[in-house]
């Protein structure tokens, strides 16, 4: 495992769309194993692969209930709304507060290819969604009501 840098607000890649991955492989198991070590490095609950310079739709998660791992992940449900304050490691420093779905549901390939489905509330719900939104090109930014405080 690596550390990667992660890529900070500015950089136009963080605005574009993530192909979606069709290649299940060791390079794949690795970019996921060097993302949750740079995503615990930095004491984030969520990193996308385009955090990293990497235009795949792979996302790693981790709000301390263990693991996830989601490779081309897709919102299936999405049921109520929440407010809460949000950030995001490549905009280190900066917050601010959101209006997001309270619970969402959403499928996701593992590293070997296998479906599966994830259903989160509260921090979870917030993280399936500002990382899925990573790999279109979308910021939390683009989602705070409030305007953002911080550096």
């Amino acid at each position: 495992m690596a550390l990667r840098n992660i890529v900070k607000v500015g950089d136009p890649i963080l605005n574009k769309k993530s192909r979606v991955v069709e290649k299940f492989d060791d390079k794949l198991g690795m970019l996921i194993d060097d993302m949750f070590e740079t995503m615990y490095k930095e004491n984030g609950v969520g990193l996308a692969a385009v955090q990293v310079g990497i235009l795949k739709r792979v996302v790693v998660i981790d709000i301390g209930e263990g693991p996830m791992e989601l490779v081309n992940p897709e919102i299936t449900l999405k049921e109520g709304e929440q407010k809460e304050q949000e950030g995001c490691l490549s905009l280190p420093g900066q917050y601010g507060t959101t209006i997001r779905p309270a619970k969402v549901q959403i499928k996701a390939q593992d590293r070997n290819g296998k479906w599966q489905v994830f259903t989160g509330e509260g921090l979870k719900a917030r993280a399936f969604c500002h990382e899925t939104d990573h790999l279109d090109g979308i910021l939390f930014t683009s989602h705070v009501i409030d305007g953002i405080v911080g550096e």
